[in-house]
């Protein structure tokens, strides 16, 4: 199935898009040579209908995903026309979000089992990017931009337990400057 292979190779795991703008992605919306997915608009459930609008901060966003991706975009895309959906439902429309209690017996629950990952939620994706993003050393202002968060203080307030190691950097780094003031003064009064 469509879904499972770009829950497996695009995944929100490393895009940190969330569920309704995932849903409502169009064909030109990704950019395969810039390795960018456009984030134009929203699509999301209320009640039975579909209420498509902006994003949720009310920003559009350019989005980037790893090199390693690249070829899953390009086939998605493939033979479609430019405001086709990316990942229509099957008989067409804006994919649905289905169950994802460890009861369910929908489509992302399926493909969770079959990838042999432990329960969880197209949400825990999002915080997965942010994880991974966090863990290859972004920025906190570029994993900001990337998960559409209003300000870094929300992305800092959300992730902040992800950055431990941050509290030594800093030491390291001022001892570093005081090392190299402290050497420079040394060599001025030889």
């Amino acid at each position: 199935m469509y879904v499972t292979r770009w829950l497996k190779q695009i995944g929100q795991s490393y895009t940190g898009l969330r569920w309704g703008e995932v849903t409502g992605l169009r064909v030109k919306d990704v950019n395969p040579l810039r390795r960018r997915l456009n984030v134009v608009q929203n699509a999301v459930a209320v009640g039975y209908k579909i209420e498509v609008g902006t994003p949720k901060t009310h920003k559009k966003r350019s989005v980037p995903f790893p090199a390693f991706l690249a070829d899953a975009p390009t086939e998605q895309i493939a033979g479609k026309k430019p405001d086709d959906l990316l990942f229509p439902e099957e008989g067409g429309g804006y994919l649905r979000r289905t169950g994802t209690s460890h009861t369910s017996n929908g489509w992302f629950i399926k493909a969770v089992v079959r990838a042999g990952l432990p329960h969880l939620t197209p949400h825990d994706l999002r915080h997965t990017a942010a994880s991974l993003a966090i863990s290859a050393g972004a920025n906190v202002k570029s994993v900001q931009a990337m998960l559409g968060h209003a300000s870094a203080t929300m992305t800092l307030d959300t992730y902040a337990d992800l950055f431990p190691d941050d509290l030594n950097a800093v030491a390291v780094a001022l001892n570093a400057a005081a090392s190299q003031r402290i050497a420079l003064k040394v060599r001025s009064q030889d």
